[in-house]
């Protein structure tokens, strides 16, 4: 282990502020504010009555165009939270004056080994020290005065395979736990862990692999278990703990989530046709937070094919069921069931869908689904409920203690699958040799046709269900019902803000159209509606300084929407995508707006090279390799269409030898070879004759220019 370490110990903060259940409800000292993870807060200062005055504080501009996913966190009048990369920044809570920042100076390689953009989920804090995980698999421990570090250690078994951590640490007793992400990348995934290093000398305490190895010479009770759930030929990958994490400080368990088996497909994973469980992928598993061992373990979705993590965000809550107080562990997964599990034992209590699904009619005596003939996409195309970012994913919920509802953003939205077993494209960078295209406005069955093969139309309302939309749901998790709801996007794919309950009768989120809105958390009564320009993936939090209550929250759009194009009635199609914190406080003024989103300008193209041939195999490559990232139109990312020429010009030194790998935009030259990149270039330079040609013709007609095509959003 490679280590790091600088100064000393650091001031010590507060310490009943860093009590994993803050008995001090002005602060907000951990992700979720306390151990139970409720994203709830006692406050009532902004309440229902006078929420309707809630308006600006301040703001601070992190400098960056992708999304921000992290909650902040308070302590004693400083908040602390990350960015892009993993950097930190360190703010006066009251009025968002910069006091240092940290950046991790990140291998920018590693920029093209996430799946979902270069995201960091926030920081922890403990102590006088701030944690945080670098997108490269460095845990830092920060002096919390000053950012300077203290201790970093390497957190990845090997840099050859394609791992990021894009997590939050979890402090868990004496350790702070990290786990990491890449079970979606390359031909088969990677093998999924968490690692536990000692709080304050950063020293490895243990580790835990999520999924076994044939070549372990010494696995323990729990690997020899999962072994035998696996194909006898298979090599198991994933697993991945790239989110849900929880403590429980009175049992001394750290649970975790763990995602898809990898890769998605089952012929993939099960070389001698077998059908296997594939354990720990997809299940939520509690670890002895002192040894690491295995205190029990629940599979959401055995045998998983339709990447079905169980790496959404856990709520520890005290239940009354049948009579009895029962001490619970809640989650809403990615496959569209809500779980309610006996903390202790695992046992499961309930299990219901909070959303549609049509892979599965419920769950066995045994706590296992029971699949449909829609959830074998193998032999034909299959329109699946939830879609592969889940009907709830790594966005918070919100448990009230007040109306004791869990507030879920959920995406009620399908997917067309495919496996890309004899056809024209087999394989893409990020689903394996799957193909997954969102029944929404963007979905082009013909076009997508010479690519992936021939796929169902659904025209006129005619088919199955095929409803996209999102929405807000108030869920009594005791009689998994609805109590209340309201729809927040439609018609695309997309991610709107987690979600924060408070004392005040108050829920509140963001949205991928700019908009702040606050219910009453009762009844869902909309209270108050801020436009603020700037799309939000993250959970708003609240506290005080000096009496004065304040609502703070991240914005910025991206994530697993990385290589989607912004819908029409999103922020980012009208506003630049600007990424920073805004706190909100009441008798406040108008939110600022960003910039304006430039109108598309297609300029003269170079000349157009390559033969036909040449730029069908471009085409091919790009969706291969590109396409996941890099969107035809307006996205958090350049359309590749519309690269200045000084960019053009060293197009395959960028691609082949990672001129911009600082950017993000590491090399493939072990994937790529010369002529391939030419051949992509070609192809990006015939599409953008085509945008060029169009925009030419439109001015002529008198009308305005457009932009392409969306491509699907992703989770992680």
């Amino acid at each position: 282990m490679k280590m790091l370490r600088v100064g000393a110990l650091g001031m010590l903060l507060c310490g009943s502020c860093f009590a994993q259940g803050s008995a001090d409800p002005a602060q907000w000292p951990v992700a979720g504010r306390d151990a139970a993870g409720t994203y709830y807060s006692p406050l009532g200062r902004i309440n229902d009555r006078n929420v309707g005055t809630l308006g600006f504080a301040w703001e601070y501009q992190t400098g960056t165009f992708r999304g921000l996913e992290a909650t902040p966190i308070v302590v004693d009048g400083t908040m602390y939270t990350s960015g892009n990369w993993g950097v930190v920044y360190a703010l006066d809570a009251a009025t968002g004056k910069a006091l240092w920042t940290f950046d991790p100076k990140n291998d920018g390689q590693v920029g093209r080994f996430t799946c979902c953009d270069v995201v960091n989920r926030g920081v922890a804090v403990w102590q006088g020290r701030v944690y945080v995980a670098s997108l490269d698999g460095r845990l830092i421990a920060l002096a919390a005065r000053d950012g300077k570090p203290v201790w970093s250690v390497d957190t990845l078994i090997d840099h050859k395979q394609p791992y990021s951590v894009t997590g939050l640490p979890q402090i868990a007793g004496g350790v702070v736990v990290i786990g990491n992400s890449g079970a979606d990348m390359g031909k088969g995934g990677v093998r999924g862990y968490v690692t536990a290093y000692d709080l304050t000398s950063g020293e490895q305490r243990w580790r835990f692999f999520t999924v076994p190895s044939r070549s372990d010479p010494q696995p323990d009770a729990a690997m020899k278990a999962a072994l035998w759930s696996w194909d006898a030929n298979s090599d198991p990958r994933g697993g991945t703990v790239w989110a849900g994490m929880s403590y429980d400080p009175e049992l001394n368990f750290v649970y975790i989530g763990t995602g898809n088996a990898a890769p998605y497909q089952e012929r993939g994973r099960n070389p001698s046709g077998a059908h296997g469980d594939d354990l720990y992928a997809c299940s939520i598993i509690a670890l002895d937070a002192a040894t690491g061992k295995l205190a029990w373990y629940y599979q959401t979705t055995p045998g998983d094919n339709l990447d079905q993590d169980a790496d959404a965000p856990f709520v520890q809550a005290t239940l009354k069921v049948g009579g009895h107080a029962r001490n619970v562990l809640m989650q809403a997964a990615k496959n569209g069931f809500f779980y309610v599990l006996d903390r202790k034992t695992g046992e499961l209590i309930s299990g219901k869908p909070y959303t549609y699904v049509n892979w599965a009619t419920g769950l066995d005596a045994r706590g296992r689904p029971v699949l449909t003939k829609t959830a074998n996409y193998r032999e034909q195309p299959q329109l699946i409920y939830p879609n592969y970012n889940g009907g709830h994913s790594w966005i918070p919920m919100s448990y009230s203690a007040q109306t004791h509802l869990v507030y879920i953003p959920v995406i009620d939205a399908p997917m067309v699958w495919v496996d890309l077993y004899n056809k024209p494209i087999q394989y893409v960078e990020g689903t394996f040799a799957v193909g997954g295209f969102p029944m929404d406005k963007t979905y082009d069955p013909q076009g997508l046709e010479p690519s992936f093969g021939k796929l169902p139309a659904f025209k006129d309302g005619r088919g199955p269900r095929h409803i996209t939309h999102n929405l807000l749901r108030a869920w009594d998790p005791i009689r998994q019902t609805t109590v209340w709801e309201h729809e927040t996007s439609r018609d695309y794919l997309v991610y709107d803000g987690g979600v924060l309950s408070t004392g005040g009768n108050l829920v509140l989120q963001g949205g991928i159209d700019g908009s702040f809105n606050v219910y009453a958390a009762d009844t869902g009564r909309v209270l108050k509606k801020l436009q603020t320009g700037v799309g939000t993936m993250a959970a708003p939090m609240t506290y005080e300084v000096a009496g004065v209550q304040y609502v703070a929250v991240m914005q910025g759009y991206g994530g697993g929407a990385i290589g989607s194009e912004f819908p029409p009635y999103s922020a980012g199609a009208h506003y630049m995508n600007e990424g920073r914190i805004i706190a909100l406080r009441l008798g406040g003024g108008a939110v600022p707006l960003p910039p304006p989103q430039p109108k598309v300008v297609f300029q003269r193209p170079p000349p157009r090279a390559g033969s036909a041939a040449d730029i069908d195999r471009g085409a091919s490559l790009y969706t291969t390799h590109c396409a996941r990232c890099h969107v035809f139109g307006v996205g958090p990312l350049p359309d590749l269409r519309r690269i200045p020429p000084d960019v053009s010009n060293i197009f395959d030194d960028i691609v082949l030898h990672g001129r911009l790998a600082s950017l993000g935009m590491g090399r493939f030259d072990d994937l790529l070879s010369p002529a391939d990149v030419a051949d992509i270039h070609d192809y990006l330079i015939g599409e953008a004759w085509k945008g060029f040609e169009a925009q030419r013709a439109a001015a002529a007609a008198g009308a305005g220019a457009g932009g392409g095509a969306g491509a699907s959003a992703r989770p992680h």
